[in-house]
């Protein structure tokens, strides 16, 4: 994901709407990771990431003649992935949300000792380490979709509260009193309970064999733990501005950025190649 100015974003827009294929797929790999990432806080599972970034990209393509300028071309695409995944509703947890009430329930009262080794011969602090991943990310969804936005928006990509605003379609002011009240809850959530991110006693390698019984985890499908990570800095490089809200950001250092999955890109290609461009210049 190169850093790109807008002038060089209009330069390949222009270029893609005019039908040029390489222009149209340049801009589509400069922002298929972020919208994958945000995807992915926003769903909670990597299947359900994959298929959203898909309808994502194609809605970005079908409108990108539409884009104007107003805004920068990845404040843009961040209005059209936000919008889009507030009202996802084919996502697993859709009608099965989670609450932090459920949480903390199930860490004090689970009878994890009872469960036998489910770990099918996988190293248990790979497994540990995939389900420290999965419950934190999960853990996202026992906030309402607009509050999950406003913190993944501000926490892993740190975008500057003006451009959120614009986004999300309320003040800096609003944004920034919200933001911090979402990220006091879930630090305080996380320091009450959990081990590995706080002064909890949840320990992600006592709970391997639970998770595994409740499907939380499959030992033959470990997504988090064969993902590719990305630097930090390739996702701050998106942003246009960065803003500190507050101090809670080490509580957070769960908001791994990851590589799209090689079958979305595979997919992404399979479109390009399929597609009639004269789609772009039509919409």
């Amino acid at each position: 994901m190169d850093k790109k100015t807008n002038e060089e974003f209009q330069v390949f827009i222009e270029k893609a709407v005019a039908g040029d294929r390489k222009a149209l797929e340049s801009l589509i790999v400069g922002v298929q990771d972020i919208v994958f990432n945000l995807s992915l806080r926003m769903l909670g599972t990597f299947a359900d990431a994959e298929d959203a970034t898909q309808d994502i990209l194609l809605k970005m393509i079908t409108h990108l003649s539409s884009f104007r300028g107003d805004s920068g071309f990845t404040t843009w695409v961040f209005s059209i992935a936000s919008n889009h995944l507030k009202n996802y509703k084919k996502h697993m947890f859709a009608r099965y949300a989670p609450s932090f009430e459920y949480y903390g329930d199930d860490i004090e009262n689970a009878r994890i000792q009872d469960v036998p080794d489910l770990t099918q011969n996988v190293e248990k602090e790979i497994l540990a380490e995939e389900l420290k991943m999965s419950c934190t990310n999960v853990m996202l969804q026992c906030l309402d979709a607009e509050s999950r936005c406003i913190f993944i928006l501000g926490t892993m990509f740190k975008v500057d509260s003006r451009i959120a605003g614009d986004i999300l379609e309320m003040t800096p002011e609003a944004y920034r009193k919200r933001l911090s009240r979402i990220r006091k809850r879930m630090a305080d959530f996380l320091g009450q309970y959990c081990g590995e991110y706080g002064g909890g006693r949840c320990k992600c390698k006592d709970r391997v064999n639970y998770a595994i019984q409740n499907r939380r985890i499959d030992p033959q499908k470990l997504d988090y733990t064969t993902a590719v990570e990305i630097p930090v800095q390739t996702i701050t490089n998106v942003k246009n501005a960065m803003e500190d809200i507050d101090d809670l950001s080490q509580d957070f250092s769960f908001c791994k950025p990851y590589q799209s999955p090689e079958r979305t890109r595979g997919l992404i290609q399979e479109f390009l190649d399929s597609m009639q461009l004269s789609i772009i210049q039509k919409s």
